[in-house]
Formats: C-alpha cells, sequence, structure tokens
C-alpha cells in the first residue's frame, strides 16, 4: 500500500510534460488492450467459420448448393466461404459466356480467388499495423518522459546548496515512472503482435491451400465434362 502510495505521489509530483507523457502512454495502453481483445475475438470467428464451411465443403454437398448457400449468408460468411464464392461467381460468369476453354475457366477462377484472398487477409491483418507501433515506440515515448524529469530534476538542484540522495532521488523516481509506463504498454502489445502474426500466417497457410485444393475439383470437373464432351 505505501509503494502504491508513494508511486502516485511520484506522479502527482512530477513535471507537466512528464504527466502528459505518462497520460499519452496510460491511453494508448487501453487502446492496445483494446486491439488485443477485438483481434481475439475475431481471429476465433475466422478459425471457426473456416472450420465449418471446410467441414461442410467437403461432406459431398454439391458446388452449386454451398455457392447458392454462400451467395445467401454472404454477409455471415466466413473468408473461405467468400473467397469460394468469388471463386464460384467468376467460373460461372465465364460459363455464362458460353466459354468453354478450361484454361480460361480454371484462370478466371483462381484469379478471382487470390483477389478475394488479399482483401480477406487485409481485413484479417487490421489493427496490427497499430499494435507493432505500439510495441516499438512506447518504450521510447517512456524514455523521453524520463529524459525530461531527470533534466528538470537537476535543473531544480541547481539552485541547492547541497545535494544528497534524499534531494536527487525523488526527482529521478518520478522521471523512471514514465519509463515503466512505456514498458507497461510495450510489452503486452509487442507479445500480443507475434501471436497474432503466427496466427494469421496459419490463415493465410489455410486459406491458400483451400484455392489450390478447389482449383484441382474445378480441373478435374472441367476434365470430365471435356472428356464426356467427346
Amino acid at each position: 500500500m505505501t509503494n502504491e502510495l508513494s508511486i502516485l505521489q511520484l506522479v502527482l509530483n512530477a513535471s507537466w510534460v512528464v504527466k502528459l507523457v505518462m497520460l499519452l502512454l496510460l491511453g494508448v495502453s487501453v487502446a492496445s488492450w483494446a486491439a488485443i481483445f477485438r483481434k481475439l475475438i475475431a481471429l476465433k470467428r475466422v478459425n471457426s467459420l473456416n472450420e465449418e464451411f471446410e467441414k461442410e465443403f467437403w461432406s459431398g454437398t454439391s458446388l452449386n448448393d454451398l455457392y447458392s448457400a454462400a451467395v445467401q449468408q454472404s454477409k455471415n460468411a466466413g473468408p473461405m466461404e467468400r473467397i469460394f464464392a468469388s471463386g464460384m461467381r467468376e467460373y460461372q460468369k465465364l460459363r455464362e459466356r458460353r466459354i468453354t476453354d478450361a484454361g480460361t475457366l480454371l484462370d478466371g477462377a483462381r484469379r478471382a480467388m487470390r483477389a478475394g484472398f488479399q482483401r480477406e487477409m487485409d481485413a484479417v491483418e487490421t489493427h496490427l499495423s497499430f499494435l507493432a507501433s505500439v510495441g516499438s515506440v512506447s518504450p521510447y515515448v517512456g524514455l523521453f518522459g524520463t529524459v525530461w524529469g531527470i533534466m528538470h530534476a537537476f535543473i531544480g538542484l541547481g539552485a541547492l546548496q547541497t545535494v544528497t540522495l534524499a534531494t536527487v532521488a525523488p526527482g529521478i523516481a518520478e522521471a523512471l515512472v514514465a519509463t515503466a509506463i512505456g514498458l507497461f504498454a510495450a510489452i503486452p502489445a509487442v507479445v500480443a503482435y507475434n501471436r497474432f502474426a503466427r496466427d494469421i500466417d496459419r490463415v493465410a497457410i489455410r486459406l491458400e491451400t483451400f484455392i489450390e485444393e478447389f482449383s484441382n475439383i474445378l480441373q478435374r470437373n472441367l476434365g470430365a465434362q471435356s472428356a464426356s464432351g467427346h
């Protein structure tokens, strides 16, 4: 309790620049924690929706039925389902134009899926750059507060005749609180960024694998149709 009160007293006695730095860092820390929780929930939902659609995709349901369901529930669909829908949409549009060349149909579907993949990854990576910025900049902002506080403390000590540890310590301690708050903001952001970066890489690999598997299915279907046509 004494330590808590003494730290609070140090913050209250700090110069206005150091107080401003501390307030900024606390605000950034709150914002980064909010971003962390939002990202945790978002990634959990993405993985759940992708897994659900993947099970449905491999359950034997026809591609046309899957596409109809994806179109109907597009707002609640996951990234994998939207990528599938974009590929099927392009495939069907090309078929409606009476394009029968298998290579053209397959390339069109793949291009649509790659474009959808980029859109989905951009959405999944939202707020990740903010966490990276918090993790890299916060310690330096705290260090700036500390340097300013120490400089302010020494300027104040210049007017004293005798300087002892008791007169130096409070000013330096006030300044060091800024560095502590900077680290308090940075460490969770760095840990969360590394964790989310790994999770997003897994999502990307899963989506790219699905694009290849779906392309193979389309290629087999086109080969079968070509063979039956002959």
